[in-house]
């Protein structure tokens, strides 16, 4: 298992212990988990053993890819009695990402500081959330036509960038086919489950006019929007 798979399970380890409980948790990354911090084990039809430290439940697969919200009330409590929790630091630096994207490129963004963005006093050269930006080109060459057809290979790259992430604003403009970041939001969706479940808000701008301060500024109003909900 990869180093961002790990710590992308932490984050789920940590939210189900203190956070908000999480929507559309799959039943897949339930067995990761587990498999990560104790063992899982089938028991008979579709029941599979869980073991974290001494604490023991049986948790049938759902009907469905998805937990209901009983059973994910349920997965909680078991965990939280099976303990310990992740270490404070992990669970202290959410890793917030931002993407800006047309068909042409996409910028990622990542803060792994606890508050977006930082205090307005600070004298600093202008880079939205100070810690790391990735541009992301996509490969056009030897295309005739209005528009290059769209390539998995550009927005895998983009998962990629944002597998360590919790919170992700996805930044674009224009609506169905022509827009770039609703085809990635749908990529997600369908490919990375996982990753999609993370993203808190999808903005359409004009990317044209759109200005690293306002970039900030939009990410700002929905992260804040979820540390107050």
């Amino acid at each position: 298992m990869s180093t961002h798979t790990r710590h992308d399970l932490d984050l789920l380890h940590t939210s189900l212990l203190t956070g908000k409980l999480p929507r559309n948790l799959s039943w897949a990354e339930t067995v990761d988990l587990i498999g990560q911090i104790g063992d899982v084990q089938p028991h008979g039809n579709d029941e599979f053993v869980f073991t974290v430290g001494t604490q023991r439940a049986i948790f049938k697969h759902p009907n469905t890819h998805e937990l209901s919200v009983e059973e994910v009330a349920r997965l909680r409590k078991f965990l939280r009695e099976a303990g310990p929790a992740p270490s404070p630091v992990e669970a202290a630096q959410p890793c917030r990402m931002v993407v800006v994207i047309d068909h042409h490129a996409a910028h990622v963004y990542q803060d792994l500081n606890e508050k977006v963005p930082q205090a307005e006093e600070t004298v600093r050269p202008y880079d939205p959330f100070g810690f790391h930006h990735h541009l992301i080109h996509r490969k056009e060459a030897h295309y005739k036509g209005e528009r290059v057809p769209e390539e998995k290979s550009f927005y895998e790259e983009v998962a990629k960038d944002l597998l360590p992430a919790n919170e992700i604003v996805l930044i674009g403009h224009g609506t169905g086919k022509s827009s770039a970041v609703d085809h990635l939001a749908e990529y997600l969706k369908e490919n990375h489950h996982d990753i999609f479940r993370h993203v808190i808000a999808t903005e359409t701008a004009d990317l044209s006019a759109l200005t690293p301060p306002e970039i900030e500024a939009i990410a700002k109003r929905h992260m804040n929007a979820v540390d107050q909900g």
